[in-house]
C-alpha cells in the first residue's frame, strides 16, 4: 500500500510555565536546587513535610483497605468460600491491569488454600468484560460457581449480574470503572472507588492489592508476604494510565524496585526478550512490557499473557515470553496496517483544522488495535479520536481516545442515541454501533466536540515546565531529580525548554531515524537523542530544544542524557 499523502497539522505552540511562588523558600529549607524546588512547588508540594513524603514515600502510610466501598462485605465473602472450600470462577478482562488482577487474586487465594477457575473473555468471541456468552462458556468449562469474582469489568453489567444471581450464584466484582447511568450491578459486593464520596485512584491490580490487604486484615498468613506481589501491581497501574499520585506512586515506586528483581519466570524471560535489564521504569512498562503482554489479548487470547505471570519454572516462563514476543510482532505489522489506512482516510477529510473530531471506520480493521491506532491518530491530530472496526454483520466495536478539556464517557451519553452501547473513561471509552448509523454518530460526536472544545484547546500546546542551562544539570540534581519518578499521569515528566543550545553536526544517524548528538552552551555540553529525527531537514542552529533529562543503566552503572521533544531554530518563546 502506498504511502497516504502528508496531513496538514498545525505545528504546537510552544509554552513556558510561569514561575512559581514559594520555590526559594523550599529550596533553602531543604537543601535543593532552586530548578528541583520549583518542579516540587508547580506539583502543589509547598512545604517541606509534603515534598519529603512525596519524595520518599514509605509503605508504612498505605491507607486502611477497608475504608474503600464495600471491601468488608467482599472479605466476608471470600473467606466464607476460602472455608467451605468453594468454587470460585474469576473472570477477568484481557489488557495487562485485567490480566495482573487475575494473577494476584489467584495467588491470595491460592495461599489460603483455594483454587480458583481462571477465565478470560476473548475479543473475538465474547468481547469486553462480563458477558452473557462468557458467563455460559464459564458454566460449560467450570460448572456453576458458588462465587464469581468479576476483576476489571462488571460494573456496568447490570443483565449479566442479573442472571447470576437468577442462577443462585453470589458475585463480587472488583473494578474501577464508571458506574452505568441505570445504576450498579445487583452483585453481593461491588468493591469500586467510584462508589465512595473519596475518590482513589486506583486500577484494579491496585484494588485487589487492596483486598488482598484487607483479607490479611482479617486472617493473617504467616509465610505470604503480600510486598512481593508489587511487581504484579506495578505492571498493572502503569499500563492502565492511572494516576501516579497518593497510594499509587508509592506502589508503583515500590512496584518497580520489585520488577528489576522479579523472581517471576516468566517476567524475568519477558524483560530479557523485551531488553529491560537492571533499572526498570513506567517507560519501560509503557513502552515494552506492556505491549508484550497485550499483544496475546488483542489477536488471540490472552490466557498466554496470565499463564506467563504465573508460570513455574524457567522453561514455561521462557516458551511463553517466545510466545507473547511473535504476538507482539503480528501486532505490529497489523497495526502498521491499520494506521496506514487510516492516514490515507485522513489525508481524505482534507484541513484537519476544519474537524472538531474524527470518527473512521472499515471492515478490513482488526479490532484488538483500533485502540492503539485511535491513540496515534489522537496525538497526530490534536482531536478526540474514535476508529471502528465492522464485522461480517454489520456491527462496529469502536475504540476512542480524547484530548485534554474533552470527556469521551460525557460526548458517548449525549450521542447514545446512534449507539448500541458504550462506556469507559473520559480520556479513553469504547462503542458498539450498527454500521449504518456510524455517520449519524460521527455528525453528533463532532457536534458534541464542538460544543465542548475551543479553538485553542484543539491547538496541540507543548508545555514547558522550566527553562535549564546545560551547567545546571550536576550530579547532585541527578540524584534529587531522580526521587521524582515514577512519572505518569498525574505526575508527568518535566519537559524543559534549554534556549541557545549549539549542536555538534552531523551528530550520529541511528536507523536512518534516529539521531545522537552533542550539545552545548556556554562551554557546557551533554549528549542528546532525537527520536524521529527530521533527517537531512535539521533546523539551522543554534537552536532552542524542548527536552526531557532521562537516566538510564548501562552495564550496571546509572547514566543520564538528554531526550529532545522538539528543536526550533533559536528564538523568543510565549510565556503563559
Amino acid at each position: 500500500m502506498s504511502e497516504p499523502s502528508p496531513i496538514s497539522i498545525r505545528p504546537p505552540r510552544w509554552l513556558l510555565k510561569p514561575a512559581v511562588d514559594g520555590a526559594a523558600e523550599l529550596a533553602a529549607d531543604m537543601g535543593l536546587s532552586p530548578l528541583m524546588a520549583q518542579l516540587l512547588v508547580q506539583r502543589g508540594l509547598t512545604s517541606v513535610e509534603l515534598a519529603r513524603d512525596f519524595l520518599v514515600p514509605k509503605l508504612a502510610s498505605l491507607g486502611d483497605p477497608t475504608v474503600l466501598p464495600e471491601m468488608k462485605m467482599a472479605v466476608e465473602r471470600i473467606l466464607r468460600a476460602v472455608d467451605e472450600r468453594q468454587s470460585v470462577v474469576l473472570y477477568g478482562d484481557y489488557d495487562v491491569d485485567g490480566v495482573t488482577s487475575m494473577a494476584l487474586m489467584h495467588l491470595i487465594l491460592k495461599a489460603y488454600g483455594l483454587d480458583t477457575h481462571l477465565f478470560l473473555p476473548t475479543r473475538m468471541e465474547e468481547g469486553y468484560g462480563l458477558s452473557l456468552d462468557g458467563i455460559a462458556k464459564c458454566y460449560e468449562q467450570f460448572g456453576k460457581p458458588a462465587l464469581f469474582i468479576a476483576l476489571d469489568c462488571g460494573t456496568t453489567s447490570l443483565n449479566e449480574v442479573a442472571k447470576l444471581r437468577a442462577d443462585g450464584v453470589d458475585c463480587v466484582i472488583i473494578d474501577h470503572h464508571e458506574l452505568s447511568p441505570k445504576g450498579r450491578p445487583d452483585c453481593l459486593a461491588l468493591v469500586n472507588p467510584k462508589l465512595g464520596k473519596d475518590y482513589h485512584y486506583f486500577c484494579t491490580a491496585g484494588l485487589v492489592f487492596k483486598v488482598s490487604h484487607a483479607l490479611l486484615k482479617a486472617r493473617m498468613l504467616p509465610n505470604y508476604d503480600l510486598k512481593e506481589t508489587l511487581d504484579l501491581v506495578a505492571l498493572g497501574t502503569v499500563a492502565d494510565l492511572v494516576p501516579l499520585i497518593d497510594e499509587n506512586r508509592l506502589l508503583v515506586r515500590r512496584g518497580l524496585e520489585a520488577l528489576a528483581q522479579t523472581p517471576r519466570h516468566g517476567l524475568r524471560a519477558l524483560k530479557q526478550i523485551a531488553g529491560v535489564d537492571g533499572l526498570v521504569q513506567t517507560h519501560h512498562v509503557g513502552f515494552r512490557l506492556g505491549p508484550r503482554l497485550n499483544a496475546a489479548g488483542r489477536l488471540d487470547t490472552a490466557a498466554t499473557a496470565l499463564q506467563l505471570l504465573l508460570a513455574t519454572d524457567s522453561d514455561e516462563g521462557s516458551a511463553l515470553a517466545e510466545l507473547l514476543e511473535a504476538h507482539n510482532k503480528d501486532r505490529q505489522n497489523v497495526e502498521q496496517q491499520v494506521h496506514l489506512e487510516a492516514e490515507a482516510m485522513l489525508a481524505d477529510i482534507g484541513e484537519i483544522d476544519k474537524v472538531s473530531a474524527i470518527v473512521l471506520a472499515s471492515r478490513k480493521w482488526h479490532p484488538g488495535v483500533i485502540g492503539i491506532v485511535a491513540s496515534r491518530i489522537s496525538r497526530l491530530c490534536h482531536r478526540p479520536t474514535i476508529l471502528v472496526s465492522i464485522d461480517e454483520n454489520g456491527i462496529g466495536k469502536g475504540s476512542g481516545r480524547s484530548i485534554p478539556g474533552f470527556s469521551l464517557v460525557e460526548a458517548i451519553d449525549i450521542c447514545r442515541d446512534h449507539l448500541l452501547g458504550g462506556g469507559g473513561h473520559a480520556m479513553a471509552a469504547g462503542i458498539s454501533v450498527h454500521e449504518e448509523k456510524i455517520d449519524s454518530f460521527r455528525s453528533a460526536f463532532q457536534e458534541a466536540a464542538r460544543e465542548a472544545l475551543s479553538k485553542d484547546a484543539m491547538t496541540a500546546v507543548l508545555e514547558l515546565d522550566a527553562e535549564v542551562k546545560l551547567r545546571d544539570l550536576s550530579l547532585s540534581f541527578f540524584d534529587s531529580y531522580k526521587l521524582l519518578e515514577p512519572f505518569g499521569q498525574k505526575n508527568p515528566e518535566p519537559l524543559f525548554l534549554c534556549r541557545n543550545v549549539r549542536p555538534k553536526l552531523p551528530g550520529r544517524t541511528m536507523k536512518e531515524k534516529h539521531l545522537r548528538i552533542i550539545l552545548t552552551q556556554d562551554g557546557a555540553s551533554m549528549e542528546a537523542r532525537w527520536f524521529n529525527a527530521p533527517i537531512g531537514r535539521l533546523p539551522p542552529p543554534p537552536w532552542d530544544v524542548a527536552m526531557r533529562i532521562q537516566r538510564g543503566w548501562f552495564r550496571g552503572t546509572e547514566q543520564w542524557q538528554l531526550t529532545l521533544e522538539a528543536v526550533r531554530t533559536a528564538e523568543s518563546v510565549q510565556r503563559g
